[in-house]
Parts: C-alpha cells; structure tokens; sequence
C-alpha cells in the first residue's frame, strides 16, 4: 500500500531483466512456478517475454479469443499449450499463477474464478470499472489466501523510483508539492474514448495513482476539470469521454498538494515527467528518449530525436521490471509490491475525479468510499442516489475498512 512501501536493493535501482530475480544459492531446492497467460495482445505478450527470463517460472499455457493469436503466442515463446478459451488456463491443474492480460471488462469475474481454483493473479489494471465488484474480486482472492498484484507499471519505472528514494530519503526535505504530467502523442479512435469511461479513468489514473505513491499517503480531497480542443468529434459523448484535456488538483495529509494535467495529443512525442518540490530542494524527471544524441546547428540545439512516441516502448522496461515482481514474489512467498488495494485507490481516485469535474466542486474521497455496503466481504453492491440505507449499513471512510486482510498481512 501507500502507507508500507520501502525500495529493496533490486528494486531501488536500474537492474536487467535476466538478473533481478536472485535466488538464495545455497537453498537446497527452489519450488519452479508454473503460469497461465490470458491474453496474448500486446500487453500479454510483453509479460510472456518476461515471464521467460523469470528464474523458475515456467509458462505452460495461454490463452486467447482469436485462437490464432494464441497459438503464434506459445509458438514465439516455447509455451507448450494454447488455448481460446480463458478457463482453461484458469482450471489447470498445473497452473499456480495466472496472469490476467484481458480487456477490462472481464477482469473482476476471471480474478474470481482464480479465486475458486486456488491460482494467484497478477492482473492489468483496473480491477473492474465498477467499485463493488472490484471490492468483491479483491476479497474472493483474500479470503482464499492468494496473492494478487495490479498491473500499474509506472510505479516500476526508474525515473519514478529514483524520485520516490529522494523523497524517502529526505534529499529534497519534506515534501510540499507533487506534479505530474501526461501527454499522449496522438489522441486515440473515436471507438477506443467511447466507453472507456472517460480520461480519468482510462488515463489519468495513472497519474492520481502516481501522486500517492510519491506522496505515501491516501488523498483527502480532488478538484478536477476538463475540456476538448483536440478531438471535437468526442464532444457528443457522455461525462469525461468528452474531454481530451483535463487537469487535477489532490490535498494528501500534511497540507501536501498535487498537481496532475493530461493530455491526449502532444505534438512533441509521449510527454511524462514528474517533480517533486520539497523543504531543501526539488527533483524533476526528464522524458524518455530512444538516444542520447544531441544536435547543435544554427538554428537548432537540443535532442537528435523526438521522446519515445508510444507506451510500449516508455514503459517496456517498467511492465518487464513489475512481472518479474511477481514472479519474485511467488518464488519467494514475499509481499507483493502492487496490491489489491492499491488497485482499488486507483479507482476510486478516478471516480473522484470524475466526479468533480461533473459537479464541478471538491469532492472527498471517503464520498465515494461510503456508497459501498457489503453484506459480506464477497457480497457488495453501491448504494448512490439510494435514501434507504440497508439495515445494519454503516459507512466506511477508508478503503482498507472494505478488505478482508491479504495473505501477506496475515504472515
């Protein structure tokens, strides 16, 4: 969580992928896992390759809508079995672990079919788009004592880490302020905004998650706004889908603001940079260029080359780095480092946003935690706009209050 993160030696500094995962020389036997990948789309295929370089994590099966997809999947990385059909991975005798690389909307009910087949899960992030069944998938994994990690890869880039050891090591003093910026290259398709919940949810989230992972603690308050002067064609969509431009501004504990602004066009490459004010000084992230090679003309001075222009290739060593943090994980039966319920923050952090902007106010985050009543840890439903209240419903103000205690908790 937020509150627990303290970097190991591996984890604190750039490391290769090959040699990340160290195991003790002198164990007599290490326990070789064995994984499922669902889903062999782009994001699938870069934990597939990594799961490989993983020591004593052998994938065995995967699976995928388009058959084809998985077949050139398990073909490309040695995985002897495919599939079309995700269940197969998930009931498979041989499977300890699955990672889940499927669209958003079949996450929550593949985490709980893990759940009832006793596999840990890493999942791509979110959870689920709706926040009950998120707090359900979340509890189903926890009471059946099983690990699970959220895919947010940013929090494994070396750029972020580097900030959050300045901050954890006082080099800049305390913090007072925390900016972040995203700025996508090109705006997406007409078909990708509409219904994916709007720039919040399906962008800035990362962001908001970011700012309480430098930070280290749960948000009090958001105030949010967003615009369009990029795509106007996404102005007849509803809420945030309608906005290409959108700004935050998040008061943590300690009076420590946050500052967010995404974008989805930026003319000048994939734009992602963060600084962190504090009491003796400031530490600010440059973008990620593919060279280091500079150019001095007469009219020019400055980078050879534009920043990197896709996710993939910011990130590709981030979504390297958090697989074999699973995979680490699991070798070693450690705490993972991205938990459920940071998973669940994330969401309701981009709920509130959303929120906000609609209502154009600033909105507490325990509003949107409070709407949630779960008769059990595994039974929850969202009680908006509702003036009757269950019998026996009270109110929780924080999002661990919702969460039946994780397995690594428990040790």
């Amino acid at each position: 969580s937020a509150f627990t993160f303290t970097p190991s030696p591996s984890f604190a500094r750039a490391r290769s992928s090959a040699s990340t995962l160290r195991m003790n020389a002198e164990s007599a036997e290490v326990k070789e896992i064995k994984v499922g990948v669902i889903g062999c789309g782009r994001i699938g295929l870069v934990h597939l390759g990594a799961i490989t370089k993983a020591p004593n994590v052998k994938p065995v099966i995967v699976s995928n809508p388009t058959v084809s997809k998985a077949e050139a999947a398990a073909k490309q990385y040695g995985v002897d079995r495919f599939s079309s059909d995700a269940m197969d991975v998930i009931t498979d005798p041989e499977v300890d672990a699955v990672w889940i690389c499927s669209p958003s909307q079949f996450h929550a009910d593949q985490i709980k079919a893990c759940a009832a087949n006793g596999k840990h899960v890493f999942c791509e992030k979110p959870i689920a788009t709706d926040l009950a069944e998120t707090v359900e998938a979340i509890n189903e994994m926890n009471e059946a004592g099983l690990k699970l990690m959220i895919g947010l890869q940013r929090r494994f880039d070396q750029n972020f880490i580097r900030v959050k050891k300045a901050i954890i090591d006082k080099e800049v003093g305390d913090t007072i302020m925390v900016k972040l910026c995203s700025r996508d290259p090109a705006p997406p398709p007409f078909e990708y905004v509409k219904g994916g919940g709007g720039i919040f949810n399906d962008m800035a989230v990362h962001d908001l998650d970011m700012t309480r992972f430098l930070v280290g603690e749960d948000p009090i308050d958001i105030l949010s706004v967003g615009s369009c002067h990029i795509d106007k064609s996404i102005e007849v969509l509803d809420g945030s889908e309608a906005f290409d431009t959108a700004a935050c501004i998040l008061r943590y504990p300690n009076g420590v603001q946050a500052m967010v602004d995404v974008c989805r066009q930026s003319s000048y490459g994939y734009d992602q940079r963060a600084e962190v004010l504090g009491t003796k000084g400031m530490i600010a992230t440059d973008n990620v260029y593919p060279n280091t090679a500079r150019l001095f003309k007469t009219d020019f001075t400055g980078n050879a080359d534009m920043p990197y222009d896709f996710f993939l290739q910011r990130y590709n060593e981030a979504y390297v780095t958090e697989t074999i943090a699973f995979c680490e994980s699991l070798v070693n039966d450690s705490p993972v480092p991205c938990t459920g319920e940071d998973g669940l923050v994330a969401l309701i952090m981009s709920i509130a946003a959303d929120k906000s902007a609609a209502e154009n106010r600033w909105v507490k985050f325990n509003e949107i935690i409070d709407q949630v009543y779960c008769s059990s840890p595994t039974q929850c439903e969202l009680l908006i706009g509702s003036d009757v209240f269950p019998e026996g419903f009270r109110p929780v103000s924080k999002p661990k209050e919702l969460l039946v205690p994780d397995v690594d908790s428990k040790k």
